[in-house]
C-alpha cells in the first residue's frame, strides 16, 4: 500500500503546532509513507476575490497513491490538497485528521473530497458530517509520549512554568510574587524560544527539559480572560498533555468539558487555582512547600499519559476507522509503550 502523508509543518513550522506534526511524522514512519508540506505563496487577485480567506500553495509534485493522510492543525488545513493537481484522481482514499475541529467557519468546501475525517470532540462531528455529507469520527489529540517520557527522576529546580498563553492578571501577579530577588522560587515563562523557523523541531528537546525539570506547570482553559477574537474553546491542548507526561502538577483552570472529563479523568490529574490571582499565587506556595508528597502524583500523572494519550493509540484507532492495516512497527512500539507504563503502575 502507497501511502503519503500530507501537513503544514514542513514548510511552516511553528512552536504552537509541532505537537500537531509529529502525529504527521509518526504517520510517515509506520507507513513508510510520502512526506509532504506545500510552501503558502501568494494568491492572484482573482482568487483573493472569490475566496478572501483561501490559502493559495506552492504545488507538488507526486505520482498519488492508495492513500493520502492529511495532518490538519485546523480545519483550513483541509485545503491543503489544493497544493496537488488533481488530487482526488491521484488518491484512492483520503483521510484528514482535524485538531482545532471546534472553529466551524474555517471548513473549507475541500472537507466534501475526502473520504472521512476525525475531529477531536464529540460535539464537532455532526457540522461537517451534515454540511459536506461526508464520514466524520471524533478522535481525540495525543503526544509523543514513548519519545519524551523521563527517562530518569531529575532534580526539579523549576518551581512554577507557563509557556504558551497565561491568562494577563495571573501572569502579571505571579511574574511580581516570584521573579523579585527575595523571593527563593522560580518561575518560568514564555517566551521559552523561537515561535517559528526551522529551530522549532530542535527545541522541542529544550521544552520537554525543562517541563522534567519542573514542579508545577500552568495550564488555563481559553475563556480564562480571553483576549482578541480568537474562536474559544473548553478543548484539552497538547499543554495539558506534555505537562502530565513530564512528571508535572499541572494547576490552573481545566477546561468544563466532556473532553476533559474522559481524558484527564484520573485523581487530581489537574488542581484548581482561585479566581483571584493572589489566592492563586497562596495556593501555589502551599503546593510548593508540600512538593514531596506530589511525587507520587507526578509518576501517577505519567502512567496515565503513557497508558492513554500516546499518538500510537490514536493512530490504531484511526487505522480501526478507515480500514487501513495496522503496521507491524506500531504494534512494536505499542508493545514498548505498554512496558514502559508497566514500569510505573505498582505505585500509581
Amino acid at each position: 500500500m502507497k501511502t503519503s502523508v500530507l501537513y503544514a509543518g514542513l514548510a511552516s513550522p511553528h512552536a504552537g503546532w509541532v505537537a500537531i506534526d509529529e502525529l504527521a511524522e509518526l504517520l510517515a514512519h509506520f507507513f513508510e509513507a510520502e512526506i509532504l508540506s506545500p510552501k503558502p505563496i501568494p494568491c492572484t487577485w482573482p482568487a483573493r476575490l472569490i475566496r478572501p480567506h483561501q490559502v493559495c500553495y506552492q504545488p507538488l509534485q507526486t505520482g498519488g497513491g492508495d492513500v493520502l493522510i492529511v495532518v490538519a492543525r485546523g480545519p483550513g488545513d483541509l485545503g491543503l490538497i489544493n497544493a496537488i493537481p488533481d488530487c482526488r484522481k491521484k488518491f484512492s482514499k483520503i483521510y484528514g485528521f482535524v485538531t482545532d475541529s471546534y472553529f466551524k467557519p474555517g471548513f473549507v468546501r475541500e472537507t466534501a473530497f475526502y473520504d472521512a475525517i476525525t475531529v477531536t470532540a464529540h460535539e464537532d462531528v455532526d457540522y461537517p458530517k451534515n454540511r459536506f455529507g461526508i464520514p466524520v469520527h471524533q478522535l481525540y489529540q495525543g503526544a509523543d509520549c514513548l519519545t519524551w517520557v523521563p527517562r530518569e527522576a531529575n532534580i526539579r529546580e523549576i518551581d512554577v512554568i507557563g509557556f504558551g498563553r497565561t491568562p494577563p492578571s495571573y501572569q502579571a501577579c505571579f511574574s511580581k510574587r516570584f521573579h523579585p530577588a527575595d523571593s527563593p522560587y522560580l518561575y518560568l515563562h514564555s517566551p521559552l524560544g523561537n515561535l517559528s523557523g526551522p529551530s522549532v523541531a530542535l527545541e522541542r528537546g529544550m521544552l520537554f527539559k525543562l517541563l522534567q525539570r519542573t514542579r508545577i506547570s500552568l495550564a488555563f482553559h481559553l475563556y480564562v480572560e480571553p483576549q482578541g477574537d480568537r474562536p474559544r474553546s473548553m478543548m484539552v491542548t497538547s499543554r495539558w498533555l506534555e505537562s502530565l507526561l513530564s512528571g508535572c502538577i499541572v494547576a490552573g483552570r481545566r477546561p468544563v468539558s466532556r473532553m476533559a472529563d474522559e481524558m484527564l479523568f484520573w485523581p487530581k490529574a489537574t488542581l484548581e487555582l482561585s479566581d483571584d490571582p493572589q489566592t492563586a499565587s497562596d495556593e501555589l506556595v502551599e503546593l510548593l512547600s508540600n512538593n514531596d508528597a506530589l511525587a507520587q502524583q507526578r509518576r501517577s500523572n505519567i502512567f496515565y499519559s503513557l497508558g492513554h494519550h500516546d499518538w500510537r493509540y490514536r493512530i490504531e484507532a484511526l487505522c480501526g476507522l478507515t480500514n487501513l492495516p495496522v503496521p507491524e512497527t506500531l504494534r512494536a512500539e505499542l508493545a514498548r509503550l505498554q512496558e514502559l507504563c508497566a514500569s510505573y503502575a505498582s505505585t500509581s
